[in-house]
Order: C-alpha cells, then sequence, then structure tokens
C-alpha cells in the first residue's frame, strides 16, 4: 500500500498541483482547507506525512503541529510546514513545535518531492 499524504491549505491553486505532482510519484493523497478537518482526517486515516500550511481558517498549522504531536495515540506522521511565512521566527516556531521540515512558498516541485522522499525513507525513533 502506498504511503498516504495529507494537503492541508485553503488554496486551490496550492492545493492542485501538489496533488498531482504526489500522486504522480506514488503517493495517496488526502486533502483538508482547514485544521479542523485536518485532524479529523488525521485521526481517522494515519497519514504517513502531512504538508501543512499555517496559514488556516480556524485552527493555524502551527496548533495542527502542536496538537499531532502532543497525541501519542497517532502514528507521529512527519510534517512539513509549507508556507509562505519564510521569516527566521517562524521556522523556528514550527520546528519547536515538533515539524520535520519547514519549505516557503513558493517552491520548486524537485525541493518538496525530494524532502517528501526523505522524510518517508527516514526511519522513525520508534524503530530504532
Amino acid at each position: 500500500m502506498p504511503d498516504t499524504i495529507l494537503i492541508v491549505d485553503d488554496e486551490p491553486s496550492i492545493v492542485a498541483p501538489l496533488q498531482f505532482l504526489m500522486e504522480r510519484n506514488g503517493y495517496r493523497v488526502l486533502v483538508a482547507q482547514t485544521g479542523e478537518k485536518a485532524l479529523e482526517i488525521i485521526q481517522a486515516e494515519k497519514p504517513n506525512l502531512i504538508l501543512l500550511d499555517i496559514m488556516l481558517p480556524g485552527i493555524s498549522g502551527f496548533d495542527v503541529c502542536r496538537m499531532v504531536r502532543e497525541n501519542r495515540q497517532l502514528d507521529q506522521p512527519r510534517i512539513v510546514l509549507v508556507t509562505a511565512m519564510g521569516h527566521q521566527v517562524n521556522m523556528a516556531k514550527g520546528l519547536a513545535l515538533g515539524a520535520d521540515a519547514y519549505i516557503t512558498k513558493p517552491f520548486a516541485n524537485e525541493v518538496i518531492v525530494s524532502k517528501v522522499k526523505e522524510l518517508l525513507d527516514r526511519p522513525d525513533e520508534t524503530d530504532q
């Protein structure tokens, strides 16, 4: 079964190409436009990796990241923050909350595909 990736972004102009790119690389893709919907999908589907925007309606990507990391009942998916918020302080906050990587928009397709593959190929700390 292919790895499952959850794309969390409220901009269709970001979601559509990301979804196409991930599916073309053999991943099963789920999509959420809000933090609340993302949390529902994470609980139900247990994705392997989340591509998470920070600026979302309702619950922010920062809060989704924090809630996922605090919930030990989850399989602790890899989290990549994909955002237009490129300031160092935002990057530091995202990584401190438990994100595995931080990619700023606009991004090159090769960069995001490479990061996803790298994170999904890396063994979990619980596997060691």
